[in-house]
């Protein structure tokens, strides 16, 4: 019996997860340290690829597995999990959110139901207990199913954090940066150490067009301006492969939203519409980057009107 209860518990946790529609999506499992690991979406539209645009980290540590992001469904998650089972016996224990959209947390309930904790930035309500975060699902249960489904559901944090924490789980430190509201209504960033790998979430992108939608690109500009680069072995952004310079993956994403700022303030300020604006901005610097044909206009419109929010504001 005794060696029957000693079986049953060294079992990996994957075997007795819930069973989802298998995500058939190539998704490789890359070390980029000692302690993290990350599997990489494609460049793409949200429902793009059965939903695997985003990126997912593990952070691996002798006091279980920390998952940070949890991939665009649950099938895409369960995948995940069972490829970080090729590389760890330990318990997923903990997913930190860097923010609340999507593509990022349709996989919540694989580990939810597993046990871990769940942490999330503050501002996460802004998304979570708005009619659109509903909305959304509904339509992704049409447009990514059998992936996303009518067992989908949206999960809340058991931690939320609002200011920078320290956390430590055996020979592993966490720093997690709090941002505020800048990609969404909140942010996190992950630095790893002793590896000093930081795992940014989406305010950076990298080899691609960033995603603005509703952001508030000034401040997210502005904690762009002020990230701790120094030091850092490598970068882990929200969407594209891990960046083998840092400074510069933060650069290029501060240069498209300065860049995009820029042009749209001159047409508010000249009260020029927006499709004559657009139309007479040379965008070459970005058009050949993955995702602009897709994301990019819809990116200068929200920052068009965001900015004639800002100028009212200022008056």
């Amino acid at each position: 019996m005794r060696h029957l209860l000693t079986l049953l518990f060294s079992l990996p946790l994957v075997a007795v997860a819930a069973t989802y529609p298998p995500a058939t999506v190539d998704m490789k499992l890359q070390k980029v340290s000692e302690h993290v690991y990350y599997v990489q979406g494609a460049a793409g539209v949200a429902t793009d690829n059965q939903g695997f645009i985003s990126n997912a980290s593990a952070i691996v540590t002798s006091e279980g597995v920390v998952v940070v992001d949890a991939l665009g469904s649950p099938s895409l998650a369960e995948r995940f999990l069972a490829l970080l089972r090729e590389v760890t016996d330990e318990a997923v224990v903990m997913v930190i959110l860097t923010h609340y959209h999507a593509d990022h947390i349709y996989g919540l309930q694989v580990f939810k139901d597993l046990g871990a904790e769940v942490i999330a930035p503050g501002g996460f309500q802004d998304y979570l207990d708005a009619p659109n975060a509903a909305e959304r699902l509904a339509e992704r249960r049409i447009s990514l199913y059998p992936w996303v489904n009518e067992d989908t559901r949206l999960v809340r944090p058991d931690r939320v954090i609002a200011e920078d924490t320290v956390l430590t789980l055996g020979d592993t430190t966490l720093r997690i940066g709090y941002l505020g509201p800048a990609h969404s209504d909140g942010d996190l960033t992950v630095l790893v150490e002793p590896d000093r790998v930081l795992i940014s979430g989406d305010i950076i992108f990298e080899g691609r067009v960033p995603f603005t939608g509703g952001a508030d690109t000034r401040h997210w500009l502005s904690v762009l301006e002020r990230l701790e680069q120094g030091g850092l072995t490598g970068l882990i952004p929200g969407h594209g492969p891990a960046a083998s310079d840092p400074q510069e993956a933060v650069r290029a994403t501060a240069d498209y939203l300065r860049y995009t700022r820029e042009k749209m303030t001159a047409a508010v300020e000249e009260m020029m519409p927006f499709a004559e604006a657009y139309e007479a901005v040379d965008w070459s610097p970005f058009s050949d980057l993955p995702a602009f044909d897709a994301t990019h206009r819809r990116n200068a419109y929200g920052i068009y009107l965001s900015l004639e929010q800002e100028l009212l504001m200022e008056e």
